[in-house]
């Protein structure tokens, strides 16, 4: 299949429709100010977009993770479930700092932790993954708008994410 002709399904171009809505508001929208409380913060992964083509990818995770954050830190941990690039259930457990621009709503972010759930013949597909769990660094760039934000998340040298979450 040749890029040209390629045609998202309907739920991913939502999806992108909805990133651009977001990033427009953020270009007129202020970024949200360190919180004076402890935060959580509730996300989802809805696409993933693999850099090579494999009929055996799966590319809806369904990723759902919680993260907490103290008050006026941008340290937080975290843990998150989803279902790996073949369907396997697969969890993070992670910590991780956001490098957010004054001003800006404009973020970087990077976690670091404990990877699981690639098991069987798709155990080799992390680098590291002894035992059925390895250590991974996860890197993203994001956008925030009052408490709603929208990530892209590179995956290694595999695949990038779209993530939404929420602050409450």
């Amino acid at each position: 299949m040749s890029f040209t002709s390629f045609a998202p399904p309907p739920a991913a171009r939502v999806a992108w429709c909805l990133s651009l809505l977001l990033l427009l508001a953020a270009a007129t929208g202020q970024a949200r100010a360190s919180a004076s409380a402890p935060t959580w913060s509730l996300s989802v992964g809805t696409h993933v977009h693999h850099y090579r083509s494999d009929p055996d990818h799966h590319e809806r995770p369904g990723l759902l993770a919680l993260d907490y954050s103290p008050a006026g830190s941008e340290w937080f941990v975290g843990g998150a479930t989803f279902r790996n690039s073949f369907r396997q259930r697969s969890a993070y457990a992670y910590t991780g700092r956001r490098y957010a621009a004054q001003e800006s709503p404009f973020y970087l972010q990077v976690t670091a932790g404990l990877l699981a759930g690639y098991r069987g013949e798709h155990r080799h597909k992390i680098p590291m993954n002894w035992l059925g769990v390895a250590p991974v660094v996860i890197p993203s760039v994001g956008v925030e708008v009052d408490r709603y934000r929208g990530e892209l998340i590179v995956l290694g040298n595999s695949a990038l994410m779209l993530g939404w979450g929420v602050d409450f």
